[in-house]
Parts: structure tokens; C-alpha cells; sequence
């Protein structure tokens, strides 16, 4: 306590060192960015298993069906940078909050869409207004749990992320084979609107960012993006971004072709439930965000192993027996989405400076390395068969546990931009 001049004693001004581990505001800060990573990413692929009602509806191919994927994905990812400026301009929670209200919006009129055209439209404006979580959410967690702890609620986030993947391609696919893909995308929406109200209930306001203006001096966007550009740590964590999703895009974009081909002749119903195995990314993104404040190295060893899990179910998959394959695929999707926990959640702890264009940027390069090289390694999967693409897929994660070692591996080595310091 301290005396004013003239008045009673008040009390001293505590600055905010983030919400512990087992806080009522932590606890709101992981349920809360869960519920936004789950509604975000559930709509996001929720039209991914409706493609043959799609192409059949609007009476187009297959290829222009898919469209609607690559609409909303590439909506997303050219607005995650000016959400991001926005929250630094507006704060986190009021963009985040803006952003999820007005893809709900979005997504439930895109079961109303009467020509293919307006459907495109409508997706990519989805998209982008997705884009407002991704772009934001790791900074708005950086900043608001305590550094112990962040590791840990990154995993959180991410295992969000998988479910919302997950429930938007089996709740979406057999309420379609059913009715028709109106119905599956509606229930989507509304499973997505849930979630929002969630996620507006329980993210705690924020306490450990001020927004900025112009000004008071802060740096322009131009000016956040190039910082963290000029920052060769940065750039490796966004060719992980880059190199795993990619990888990980490829197996699940053909696996399903090879799955309907001798030995294993399964039928798309069964083969699209292979999409199960994405719940080992819940799993092994919340140990991988334990484990990160544990073994020696944090981080840096924690990313490698995610590396090596991921080509070690990989090589799995090689074989010519389906429970391998399943096993397979579940152990490389374990080890991408343990990897993406850490790397995601490393990237603004490491930036010195705009965090959230740090975030924006891992994300560009996330849906740029699905988009190119998900699409680049069906000529391997077409000239060269199943270990064709193996072999390209382990070429790009070699490429990333190379560039992964690069990384520092000591404590206390991170800044968040808050005055507080925090391990890698």
C-alpha cells in the first residue's frame, strides 16, 4: 500500500503475469479458444464429405466440386493478416468474438445457396471471416496465461482444432447421404453456433494486451509483418507450418484412393472413416504441450520427435496389410498434430514483436503448404503409386526435422512481447 498526497492509502498497480493453471481464467481461456477452434475448423471442412452430392446437385465434376474446400481455405488464408492488424488495432477478444459471429452467420446461409457460383461466394466469405481465429487466438493465449502454462493451453487450442476438423466431415457426410448436403451443412452450423456461444461465455477478457494506435507509436503492420520475416527462427517454425501440413494434406488427400485398390478394395463409406484417426491429434497435441515444458530441450526436442513419429507411421502405411495402414495413419497423424501444437503455439512466444501477424504468418503458411503441396504429390501418387508419395512426403519431413534442429533448445529463451520471458 501507498499514500496519495491527499488521500487514503491505495493499492499498488500488480502487473499481469498471465492466468495460472487452475485459475477460473484459465480455465475460461482453454474452454473458451477449444470451442473456437472446434466451431472454426468444423465448418471450415464441414462440405469435404458432401462432394459427390455437391457435383451432383449443381451438375458439375468432381475437380469443380472440390472447389467449395479450396474457396473457404483460400478465404482464410488471405485474411488472416488484416485480422490480425485488426486485433492489434481492436484488441484480441472483440476481433475474435466479430470473427466467429459472423462465420456462423455465413455458414448457415450456405445451405440456401441456389447456384454453385453464389456457393463459391458464400464459402470463401466464410473462410475469411474463419480466418479471425487463427489468426489471433496463440497471441490472444500468449498474452493471457501465464508462461508456465502456455505450452500446455496451446495443446488445448489445437486439440479444439482436430475435433472441429473431425465433426465437420462425420456429422456433415452421413446426415447427407441421408437427406442431402443442405442438411449436412446446416447441422454443421449449428453445431458450429454452439461452440460460438461457448467460446463468447467463457474467453476471459483480455488483461495482458493493449491495443495499439498509430498514435501512441506503434509499429505499423507493414513494418510487425517485416520483423518478424527478418527473424530466421520465425522463418524456420513457418517452414514447419509449411512442410508438415503439407505432408500430412497429401496422406489423408490420397489415401483414400489407395485404399479403394487391390489388396484392400474398401468402399468410400469405409474408407472416408479413416478421417477417425484424427483423434489422436487430440490426444498428442495436449501430451505434446506437457511434454514441451519437461524433457530437456523443451520445444525444439518435442517438435523433432512429432517429426519422427509422423515418418514412422508413415512407413507403416507402406504395408500391404490394412490394420497397418490403420495404425499407420494414426500414429503419423499423432505426430503432425504434436508437432503443429508446439510449433504453432512457439511462434508468438518467440516473436519479439507482432505477435499476431507472427501467428498470421505460420497460418499463411500452413494453408499454402496444404493447398501446392497436397496438390504436388498427387503426380508422385500417380507416377509412382502409394511409396511414391511416401517417399515425397518423408523428402518434406526430413526437410523439417533438419531445419527443426536449427532451433534453440534452452529455458528461458522466448519473449512475449509482455516483459515477460519464457521457454521455447
Amino acid at each position: 500500500m501507498q499514500k496519495t498526497a491527499s488521500g487514503p492509502p491505495v493499492a499498488e498497480a500488480v502487473e499481469f503475469s498471465g492466468h495460472r493453471r487452475g485459475s477460473p481464467g484459465y480455465r475460461g481461456v482453454l474452454v473458451g479458444l477449444a470451442a473456437a477452434g472446434m466451431a472454426t475448423f468444423a465448418q471450415l471442412y464441414s462440405v469435404q464429405g458432401l462432394l459427390p452430392q455437391l457435383a451432383g446437385d449443381f451438375g458439375v465434376s468432381a475437380a469443380t466440386a472440390a472447389l467449395s474446400v479450396s474457396a473457404a481455405t483460400l478465404g482464410l488464408a488471405v485474411a488472416v493478416i488484416p485480422w490480425s492488424a485488426a486485433a492489434d488495432r481492436f484488441g484480441r477478444l472483440p476481433v475474435m468474438r466479430t470473427a466467429i459471429i459472423a462465420a456462423v452467420i455465413l455458414g448457415l446461409l450456405v445451405p440456401l445457396a441456389t447456384d454453385f457460383s453464389v456457393l463459391l461466394a458464400l464459402r470463401f466469405a466464410e473462410g475469411a471471416a474463419l480466418g479471425g481465429i487463427p489468426a489471433v487466438a496463440l497471441a490472444y493465449l500468449s498474452e493471457e496465461v501465464s508462461p508456465a502454462h502456455a505450452a500446455v493451453a496451446a495443446g488445448t487450442y489445437v486439440s479444439g482444432t482436430t475435433v472441429g476438423g473431425l465433426a465437420g466431415r462425420i456429422l456433415a457426410a452421413p446426415l447427407g447421404e441421408y437427406s442431402n448436403w443442405r442438411i449436412g451443412v446446416a447441422a454443421v452450423s449449428l453445431l458450429a453456433a454452439v461452440a460460438a456461444v461457448v467460446f463468447m461465455l467463457s474467453a476471459p477478457k483480455q488483461r495482458g494486451y493493449v491495443p495499439q494506435r498509430r498514435a501512441d507509436g506503434g509499429a505499423s503492420l507493414a513494418a510487425r509483418l517485416a520483423g518478424n520475416l527478418r527473424s530466421g527462427r520465425q522463418l524456420v517454425l513457418y517452414a514447419q507450418a509449411f512442410l508438415l501440413m503439407g505432408g500430412f494434406v497429401a496422406v489423408y488427400n490420397y489415401l483414400g484412393f489407395r485404399l479403394e485398390l487391390a489388396p484392400f478394395n474398401l468402399p468410400q463409406s469405409l474408407a472416408s472413416s479413416l478421417f477417425l484417426a484424427y483423434l489422436a491429434g487430440t490426444w498428442s497435441s495436449r501430451i505434446a504441450g506437457r511434454a514441451a515444458g519437461r524433457v530437456p530441450g523443451g520445444r525444439r526436442t518435442v517438435l523433432l520427435a512429432g517429426t519422427g513419429v509422423m515418418a514412422a507411421g508413415l512407413a507403416l502405411t507402406l504395408l500391404q496389410s490394412l490394420p497397418a495402414v490403420i495404425i499407420g495413419l494414426v500414429v503419423f497423424t499423432g505426430g503432425f498434430f504434436g508437432a503443429h501444437a508446439v510449433a504453432s503455439g512457439w511462434v508468438p512466444v518467440m516473436a519479439a514483436g507482432g505477435r499476431a501477424q507472427a501467428s498470421s504468418l505460420y497460418n499463411l503458411a500452413y494453408y499454402a503448404g496444404s493447398s501446392l503441396l497436397g496438390w504436388l504429390a498427387g503426380f508422385f501418387f500417380q507416377g509412382a503409386g502409394w511409396p511414391g508419395l511416401a517417399g515425397f512426403v518423408l523428402v518434406l519431413l526430413a526437410a523439417a526435422a533438419g531445419l527443426a534442429a536449427t532451433l534453440p533448445g534452452l529455458r528461458q529463451q522466448g519473449n512475449t512481447g509482455t516483459g515477460r520471458r519464457l521457454e521455447p
